[in-house]
Formats: structure tokens, C-alpha cells, sequence
């Protein structure tokens, strides 16, 4: 049985496996941004689950642009250690290539982690300034943000750049920038965060313009044989906010900037609600497909193999992202390929659990199609 699902892709210099990426998923298990032990059993159980493309989860380019205190970050030599410690342990097992999000919260920031509440800190628990296109808070008892100057602007891009370098250095395999989910990059896009009425407000170029500066600048830094992309709320779910439209403009010039993909997810702001339907960015990420020729990326209640398979096969996308669909399953894409009839590729000190080789894989109930 042929399947589009488990096809290679080109992207730059770099090839993929499948056209299945693991989503970064924020873990908040870091320590002054370094990894540890818990991003190597994560991230290397995931580096053999039989995805193409392994995202580590979004990155802080600088401490003041963490969300939490325990959230990742690849902002000093001590970050860079930690992950390359990671890195080395998934690379010596795993297949997938290995990508990272680089990622500045924003408004969003210094903020509790999910299991503790969330919500923004309060001065006793060690709360730190936060910075956004405008001085508006996230939302209700969130703190309010810096708005940024042209410094503070600067300072921004340079950390963009540092990360990139650093991942460089890491020999990381492909770079991604957060320009969705109520982020920095992304409340800069919004009229629903930005309301400057200098050269980065108003319009839509102008609210495009600080994003656009941070990718031309982390192009420049970012070798052109590996893959860059940026994920994007392809709307904000609010009337008034980011519109599939502007989502369309966005990616067009960021295509125009060199860059190789788009991941198009959607909301992040307050009182914004995706609906609960399977698949519910597909239209989004195939109009942007359609419209700029781009390659598409698509995230958003994609579980079962042959819906992954349809998204590929009909061309809304040219790759299907899950996140809590492999915290399910590890093994997602290994059942995947069983689902899809072929032969699921484990590393070796797996092929014992497999069919033929172990008769109750015939038992057990399978990938759901």
C-alpha cells in the first residue's frame, strides 16, 4: 500500500523522512532556561517515535522572554551546553531530524506554570518586567507590559540573532520563529495587542514590520541549506484581531524573505476559542498554501493516521504536525505506518515488540484509521 503520509520532503538542504513533525510543546521543566534530564527522556523517547521532524518546544531568545522561570531558553553558553547534552542523545538513537522554535512570550511572560495555575507571577514569587508592542495587559490581573522603543526593539532582533547563531553552533537541523499564540512577534501582528500609532502600528505593513525585521534578520544569520519557517496564528478567533487575510500577507513576505515554510495554528489572545472540530486550521493552511506557494505546515486536532493521510494526499498541507497526539502515543508514527499498511521502522532494541516478531502486536488494538 502506497502512502503520501510516509513520503519524503524537501525543505532547503535538508530532506525529511515523512511528512510527520512532532509540535514543540512547551515542557516548563527547565532550570535558568537549561535543559535537564526531564528534555532528555522527553525529546529522546520522542527522537524514535517515527516522525520526519522532531520540534524541541518554544525556545526563550532572552530571559526577560520566557513565559515561566522553568521554560527553555538558548540565551548563554550554559543554555547551549545543556541542550547540546540533549542533542547528542538523540542524535546517537534517533532518526528524526531535529528542529527549534525560537520564541520571545511578550505579554505573556513571567508568568506561573500551567500545573501551579498559571497567570501572571506576583512580586513575591519572583516576578520580572514584561514587554509588548503596547503598555495592555494579557488580560484580567496580568501585569501590565513595557511598551517597546526602538532599543528595546533592537535588543529583541539581536536575541533572535544569538539564538539562531547558537542552534547554528548546535548543529541544529531547522529553525522556526513564534509569531503565533499571543506571543511578542504575534501581538505585533494583532490590533488586538498593538495599538502604536508609530511606523509599527496601524496598518497592516506596519504591523507586519517588527516581525518582518526579526526574520530578515534571523535569515541573514541562519544558514540557507537549512530550513526556516515561522508558525503563525492564521487568526485570532476575536472580532478585530488577525484575519486570515493578513495571515495570507504575512507568509507571502515571509516567503519573499527566503523563508522555507509556514506552520499556520491559530488564536492565543483572551476570549479567542478555536472550535472543537478535528482538523479546524486545515482551511486556513490550504488558502495559504494556494495563495503563496509556500509549504505548509498544519497543527490543530490532527490524531488519527488516515485524516494525516488525507490532509497530505489532497494537498491542504505538505506536513501534518501533532503535539498531545504523541504525549498520547510515544509511538504515533510507528502505528501510523502499521494503520496505513507498512511496516513500522522502530530502532533495533525495539524490533522484538513489532510484527512479525512479537505475536501480540496482532492483540493489541491498532492505530485507529
Amino acid at each position: 500500500m502506497s502512502s503520501q503520509l510516509f513520503t519524503p520532503f524537501p525543505l532547503a538542504g535538508l530532506t525529511l523522512a515523512n511528512r510527520i513533525v512532532i509540535s514543540p510543546m512547551c515542557q516548563y521543566s527547565a532550570e535558568d532556561g537549561s535543559a535537564t534530564d526531564w528534555h532528555l527522556l522527553h525529546l529522546g523517547h520522542l527522537a524514535v517515535s517515527g516522525a520526519g521532524l522532531l520540534m524541541i518546544e518554544a525556545t526563550a531568545v532572552e530571559a526577560a522572554g520566557r513565559i515561566s522561570a522553568a521554560d527553555l531558553g538558548l540565551y548563554s553558553d550554559a543554555n547551549e551546553a545543556a541542550l547540546g547534552r540533549v542533542l547528542r542523545a538523540c542524535r546517537r538513537y534517533g532518526k528524526a531530524a531535529i528542529g527549534i522554535q525560537l520564541a520571545h512570550a511578550g505579554r505573556k511572560g513571567s508568568a506561573r506554570v500551567p500545573w501551579e495555575g498559571g497567570g501572571s507571577l506576583t512580586a513575591a514569587e519572583g516576578a520580572w518586567p514584561t514587554f509588548a508592542p503596547s503598555a495592555l495587559p494579557h488580560g484580567d490581573g496580568w501585569q501590565i507590559p513595557v511598551a517597546l522603543d526602538r532599543a528595546g526593539m533592537t535588543r529583541i532582533i539581536a536575541a533572535h540573532v544569538a539564538a539562531a547563531r547558537r542552534a547554528r553552533v548546535l548543529g541544529i537541523d531547522l529553525v522556526e520563529l513564534h509569531s503565533a499564540h499571543g506571543y511578542l512577534l504575534h501581538e505585533f501582528l494583532s490590533p488586538l495587542a498593538n495599538r502604536r500609532t508609530d511606523d509599527y502600528g496601524g496598518s497592516r505593513e506596519n504591523r507586519m514590520r517588527f516581525p518582518l525585521e526579526v526574520a530578515a534578520a534571523v535569515r541573514e544569520a541562519w544558514p540557507r541549506d537549512r530550513p526556516l519557517g515561522a508558525r503563525l496564528s492564521a487568526t485570532d478567533w476575536v472580532d478585530g484581531g488577525f484575519s486570515p487575510d493578513e495571515a495570507v500577507a504575512y507568509a507571502a513576505a515571509l516567503k519573499s524573505l527566503g523563508f522555507d515554510y509556514v506552520c499556520v495554528s491559530s488564536g492565543g489572545f483572551a476570549g479567542g476559542r478555536p472550535p472543537n472540530e478535528p482538523g479546524y486550521n486545515l482551511p486556513f493552511a490550504q488558502r495559504i498554501r494556494s495563495a503563496t506557494g509556500v509549504a505548509t505546515r498544519v497543527v490543530g486536532l490532527i490524531v488519527e493516521p488516515n485524516q494525516a493521510e488525507t490532509i497530505i494526499a489532497s494537498g491542504q498541507a505538505d506536513l501534518v504536525a501533532l503535539a498531545r497526539g504523541f504525549l498520547d502515543d510515544p509511538h504515533w508514527g510507528w502505528h501510523a505506518a502499521e494503520a496505513l499498511g507498512l511496516p513500522p521502522d522502530p530502532p533495533p532494541q525495539y524490533d522484538r515488540a513489532v510484527a512479525p516478531a512479537w505475536p501480540g502486536a496482532a492483540l493489541r488494538p491498532r492505530a485507529s484509521t
